[in-house]
């Protein structure tokens, strides 16, 4: 299968994930944020040890998505589980989130807050993740067919290209998400 056929169905998995976020945020927000209220206590106090305009922060940031990418990556030959999770999961909290800050606030809040950094951590999920999903399929392909084990390190070394141009994309969405988005949402 073609890498571009990967980033769709990579799309389609977080627009499943999106599209269940926004379902639950807008229909039960006060039950989800009950249930969820420790997870953001947890976030509120990561929020306060990570200050805007710190390099520390940039880093950490960087460090925490590109782990993230890495991890989905290697383990995606199990079943592709994590990143089919990764996408899911990332899709549902930022329109569940998204949900309730327009409720609360406005949708030019969300937008400012999500802008800047999105338009480089959105297509490095997007992209990372498809590399993941590909290099999954073949290795479980190439497990099972002994006629697709010739692919194998085609498909590793494509989709480890992918793969470094989506960390290459966090760098840049990290230094926004921590210099920009500050001033846009403060």
């Amino acid at each position: 299968m073609s890498y571009k056929v990967w980033v769709f169905i990579a799309i389609f998995l977080f627009g499943i994930g999106l599209t269940l976020g926004f379902t639950v945020g807008l229909a039960l927000p006060g039950d989800i944020a009950d249930f969820l209220a420790e997870d953001l206590a947890y976030l509120e106090q990561l929020s306060t040890m990570l200050r805007p305009f710190q390099v520390s922060t940039a880093v950490f940031i960087f460090i925490r998505n590109a782990s993230a990418l890495l991890l989905s990556f290697i383990f995606s030959p199990i079943l592709c589980l994590l990143p089919i999770l990764a996408l899911t999961a990332n899709g549902w909290l930022l329109a569940f989130i998204s949900a309730l800050v327009i409720e609360e606030e406005s949708l030019g809040v969300v937008l400012a807050g999500l802008l800047p950094h999105g338009i480089f951590e959105l297509p490095a999920i997007i992209i990372g993740e498809a590399a993941a999903l590909s290099f999954g399929v073949m290795a479980m392909l190439a497990l099972f067919k002994k006629e697709r084990r010739n692919q194998f390190l085609p498909n590793l070394k494509r989709n480890l290209k992918y793969l470094i141009i989506a960390l290459a994309l966090l760098l840049p969405a990290a230094i926004l998400e921590t210099y920009v988005t500050p001033l846009l949402i403060g």
